[in-house]
C-alpha cells in the first residue's frame, strides 16, 4: 500500500510526461502549419516595412512634361524605391492610360487632349528606379485620370512630394500583376 510520500515523489514523473505529450500534440499541430508555410511561395498579400530616408520636393515649370520630369528627378537624385505622396499644378495638355476590360492582361486606352485642367493630385511609386505614377484631373464639369504617360504637360507649374525609401528594399515587381 503506497503512503501519501509515495503519491507525492511519483507525482513529478507523472507531471514530466503530461509535459512532453503536451508539447508532441503541440508539434503535431503547428507542423502542418509550418509546412504549409514554408512551401506557400506567392502569397495573396504581401507587405514591406521601411521608413523614409528623406522627403522632396518636386517643382517643375510650366511646360515640363510630368513624367519626364520624374524620371530626371530619380535619375539626379539617384532615387531607386520611392512613394510619390500627393501633388498639385495644371496641365494644358494630358496622357494616361487606363484599364478598359476585365481580362488578364486588361485592355487598355490612352486618352489625351491638349486641354486646360487642375492637377487634384498625383500619387504613385518609384519601384527599382522606375516611375509608376497615377494621376488625377479635373475641371468645372468632369475628373479624369489614369496611369501617367508622356505628354501631360504642366500649364502653370506641378509640385510633387516624394518620399524616399532605401535602396535595398525589394520593390522592382510590387506593380506586376503575373506576381
Amino acid at each position: 500500500m503506497r503512503t501519501p510520500y509515495h503519491f507525492q515523489q511519483d507525482r513529478p514523473v507523472i507531471y514530466k510526461h503530461l509535459i512532453i505529450m503536451k508539447k508532441i500534440a503541440l508539434l503535431i499541430m503547428i507542423l502542418p502549419v509550418l509546412k504549409l508555410g514554408a512551401q506557400e511561395k506567392d502569397p495573396q498579400i504581401r507587405s514591406i516595412s521601411s521608413q523614409f530616408q528623406r522627403i522632396e520636393i518636386v517643382r517643375m515649370r510650366s511646360g515640363t512634361d510630368m513624367l519626364d520630369g520624374l524620371k530626371s528627378f530619380v535619375s539626379e537624385k539617384k532615387v531607386r524605391n520611392g512613394v510619390i505622396l500627393a501633388g498639385i499644378g495644371s496641365v494644358s495638355q494630358y496622357h494616361y492610360h487606363v484599364v478598359s476590360d476585365a481580362n488578364l492582361p486588361p485592355a487598355e486606352e490612352f486618352p489625351k487632349a491638349s486641354v486646360a485642367m487642375d492637377l487634384v493630385s498625383v500619387q504613385g511609386y518609384i519601384l527599382d528606379g522606375r516611375v509608376h505614377a497615377h494621376i488625377s484631373l479635373s475641371d468645372e464639369n468632369s475628373m479624369v485620370g489614369g496611369h501617367l504617360e508622356s505628354g501631360t504637360k504642366a500649364l502653370t507649374f506641378f509640385i510633387i512630394t516624394v518620399g524616399v525609401l532605401p535602396d535595398d528594399l525589394d520593390m522592382g515587381d510590387l506593380d506586376n500583376y503575373r506576381l
